[in-house]
């Protein structure tokens, strides 16, 4: 069984191996309050993270604000992105590469170590390999303090640093027949040794000894990757569409990432609280705006929806089109807040105006009106 990184982390911690730290992110508030600037990270069960743009540093709350929803819309080597783990950067002062696996050859634990971390260790394998060590413990004695004493001479660091790092590694190795515990970086910082990532596979042939540890991890995965998600996720990741709940009572749907932490700004300004993020990006049309509001209604607390649109590469006649679509089948679901602007905007106001709904250019005097409605509507 594999497991992501922040799940590996917390079992890292109960053992005494220091990490950043971090936060899983379930929604916009959990990125509130964080000290910046912070490392978003797409958690799935793949390498390759870096490479693909599924790491992500952000230097204060609008940017991390901005990035999140689009690591949720992400894959990674195919597979998709449902969780994101906010964690504390880090000053790398040097970076090394750790890791205990089982060896295939003499079926005994075997340590792999470099002082060349953050890299593929497959590919330092492949044209340095003399800057990896390997080294073989006895499964019947253990680690040994010489062995610690080997891999922190080769690694450059002193043994008293190395030593608890070493010995958790063999700790959660026996604890739960694990057959690969990897820390990629081992990261010298200012504030010690840290491991910044953590891979962890469990064997699952040994399961009937760890069967609640098992349950719960795959709870975990389970709920991240959409299973247990409530039904607004659920049409949100079916259309493909970037939804991110919160815990107000005013909806938000927009036509671009930008645009819309615009609103949720200009919204709580306002004294309102969005109940959601939900932005269109650049594949938006008509269907994808009915969609989307389709989407919202799946939660019974919004009586009110905002939508935000700019009509750059977007057009507010398509747009139209998709909320008459809406409203059409439901016409009494949402007291409807239109900003329009930019690209045949006047037809789409005509559109609109049909389903005798308003809708003005000033978006600071649009979000004040859809505040005061949700606030009349929660009376």
């Amino acid at each position: 069984m594999r497991l992501l990184e922040y799940q590996a982390k917390n079992l890292f911690r109960q053992h005494g191996i220091p990490v950043p730290r971090s936060v899983l992110v379930s929604s916009m508030a959990d990125l509130r309050g964080l000290q910046y600037p912070q490392v978003l990270k797409a958690q799935v069960l793949t390498g390759g993270r870096g490479k693909a743009g599924a790491i992500q540093v952000v230097k204060d709350y609008a940017e991390a604000a901005s990035t999140y929803p689009q690591l949720l819309g992400m894959k990674v080597k195919n597979e998709s992105v449902h969780a994101v783990l906010a964690e504390q950067k880090q000053g790398i002062l040097q970076e090394y590469y750790l890791s205990l696996l089982i060896d295939k050859v003499s079926a005994a634990p075997l340590f792999v170590a470099s002082a060349f971390g953050g890299m593929d260790i497959e590919e330092v394998s492949r044209e340095a390999p003399q800057k990896i060590l390997k080294l073989a413990i006895d499964p019947l004695l253990g680690l040994q303090s010489f062995e610690i004493r080997k891999l922190a001479f080769f690694l450059g660091l002193p043994e008293k640093d190395l030593t608890p790092f070493m010995q958790a590694l063999f700790e959660i190795y026996q604890a739960y027949d694990a057959t690969l515990i990897e820390i990629n970086p081992l990261a010298h910082t200012e504030a010690g040794l840290l491991a910044l990532d953590a891979k962890l596979v469990l064997d699952d042939k040994a399961r009937f000894r760890h069967e609640d540890l098992f349950t719960q991890l795959e709870l975990e995965q389970k709920q991240n990757d959409g299973e247990y998600l409530d039904s607004s996720q659920k049409l949100a990741k079916e259309w493909e569409i970037t939804y991110v709940p919160l815990t107000g009572d005013l909806g938000l749907v927009s036509d671009g990432a930008g645009t819309g932490m615009f609103t949720l700004d200009l919204i709580k300004d306002a004294g309102g609280f969005a109940a959601n993020f939900c932005e269109l990006g650049g594949l938006a049309n008509a269907d994808r705006m009915n969609k989307s509001l389709e989407i919202l209604a799946q939660n019974p607390y919004v009586k009110t929806v905002m939508v935000s649109l700019i009509g750059g590469l977007t057009r507010m006649d398509d747009m139209a089109e998709g909320i008459s679509t809406f409203v059409r089948k439901h016409p009494d679901r949402f007291k409807l807040v239109v900003r329009m602007c930019g690209t045949k905007a006047d037809e789409g106001r005509a559109i609109l105006a049909e389903y005798a709904i308003e809708s003005g250019e000033d978006l600071v005097s649009e979000v004040a009106r859809a505040v005061e409605l949700a606030r009349e509507a929660a009376l």
